[in-house]
């Protein structure tokens, strides 16, 4: 039985304990001569109680096992190679263990012409066909066995619902901790291969040059083989697209917002709100094209008529398609936070004489602040982290410029380029992508620290 085939089993397991659970707890009651009432808890929660013992030990099981079932397979499958495969390096196992696989995928090892690879894929088949049959004989009599725990435990006296909300709050800390223990480890790759390059290159040289060209010599005496990894250029085309986004994207939207929140008919934002979320759901490719083809050489355009040298890939064109990308954001938060801005506040500020004008400068603004420096800080976030719009209208030059009619690069999109097609982790060119996305992890968290340390400092004034 596959693991799609068993999940069904399971869900279907766990349908019947919860109504075995709920019947049997009115079972249990009504052959004592009570009622419904005389149970502790509401009849559902003893489902829910049968359903969950049924079915969250054998699902744990099933993720642990198909977790570990490929590694394990190949462990003993390469305890099982004949002696010709003894001294193999790491890779050429790696590749037969792929090859025997691919082999097995078919089914047929009677077809394979070498003997000892027809014994290797026959014995692969059944210890695959072995790992099947105990993963569904566990999965069931575990599956099973806490039904039959759960079902016994059944009583008028028991408290099943405090069972209940027991567990539910075990899964709720256990998806935190998956959500925080994924972030820890992101973090701590990053640091580790980081780490790795700074032991090539000086960390001094990577924050502190003025050049980035990282170039590796592929053989010995290569001319232009001398890599440069100095992350000045990439920050500093980074920051000034991102500038120019959030100049255009911050007023916008949040304009945008105080009319639709304030001015604007109950009609009207009906159908202004969701045109303005579609921008939010074209695909950032599609912006990428629009500024290449249509932003960029308008910007060109009309800079040689005013005598400018203008680039053809800009940071001004990867700017200000980016601004338009993320007004949805701006203006969709600021409006929310706005609208959430209790009424009793207009109305005393409008009963004590200040104009409509006045009393958005004045009250709703300032109370709606937290959330408006949010809706910036997710603008800014989204800015610093686009790629494609600036690989395909800034382009891949880094250089030190603050001139946004030149063309420039960002530091996603050099992570992208270091880290696009076959490349050997080893070497200061590839770690140098795992150092990029350190300090952009570190530069976040200072605008966040920055933005909380904002954000509380005001919020201590106003109240």
């Amino acid at each position: 039985m596959n693991s799609t085939t068993l999940l069904l089993v399971l869900l279907a397991l766990v349908a019947f304990g919860y109504f075995f659970g709920r019947n049997r707890s009115l079972a249990a009651v009504h052959s004592r001569g009570g009622h419904r009432r005389d149970l502790h808890s509401l009849p559902e929660y003893y489902g829910y109680m049968a359903a969950l013992w049924a079915g969250l030990p054998a699902l744990l099981l099933l993720l642990a096992w198909s977790a570990l079932e490929p590694t394990t397979l190949n462990h003993l499958l390469v305890a099982h190679f004949p002696a010709t495969y003894q001294g193999m390096s790491s890779n050429d196992i790696g590749l037969a263990l792929n090859s025997l696989h691919l082999e097995a995928g078919q089914g047929n090892p009677a077809d394979i012409a070498d003997p000892a690879q027809r014994q290797q894929v026959a014995y692969l088949l059944h210890l695959q066909e072995t790992s099947r049959l105990l993963k569904t004989a566990l999965v069931v009599v575990l599956s099973l066995a806490g039904l039959a725990w759960a079902v016994s435990r059944i009583s008028p006296r028991f408290r099943a619902r405090n069972a209940v909300e027991r567990i539910i709050r075990y899964i709720l800390i256990a998806a935190s901790s998956v959500a925080i223990l994924t972030t820890v480890g992101i973090v701590l790759s990053v640091l580790f291969e980081s780490l790795r390059f700074f032991a090539k290159v000086p960390i001094t040289e990577f924050l502190f040059g003025l050049e980035w060209s990282p170039q590796i010599a592929i053989r010995a005496g290569q001319v232009g083989s001398d890599g440069a990894f100095g992350i000045i250029p990439l920050f500093v085309g980074t920051l000034l697209i991102a500038l120019i986004a959030l100049a255009l994207a911050v007023p916008i939207g949040l304009m945008t917002a105080i009319y639709l929140s304030e001015y604007a008919s109950p009609r009207f934002r009906a159908i202004a709100k969701p045109t303005l979320e579609v921008l939010a759901g074209i695909p950032t490719v599609v912006y990428g094209f629009f500024a290449a083809l249509t932003v960029a050489p308008a910007i060109r355009a009309f800079g040689e008529s005013l005598g400018l040298e203008v680039s053809s890939e800009s940071a001004l064109a990867a700017g200000i398609v980016m601004g338009v990308m993320i007004i949805p954001f701006m203006s969709s938060l600021s409006e929310d936070v706005i609208s959430a801005v209790p009424r009793a506040m207009r109305d005393g500020s409008l009963g004590m004489g200040a104009t409509r004008s006045e009393t958005i400068r004045l009250v709703l603004l300032p109370a709606a602040l937290p959330g408006i420096v949010g809706g910036i800080l997710l603008a800014a976030s989204r800015a610093i982290g686009e790629t494609m719009i600036v690989v395909m209208a800034a382009g891949l030059t880094a250089n030190l410029t603050l001139n946004p009619l030149e063309a420039v690069t960002t530091v996603t999109v050099q992570i992208v380029t270091l880290l696009t097609g076959d490349q050997e982790f080893d070497s200061a060119k590839t770690l140098a992508a795992f150092a990029l996305a350190l300090m952009l992890f570190i530069t976040t968290l200072i605008l966040n620290v920055i933005a909380l340390h904002v954000v509380r400092r005001y919020r201590e004034q106003y109240e």
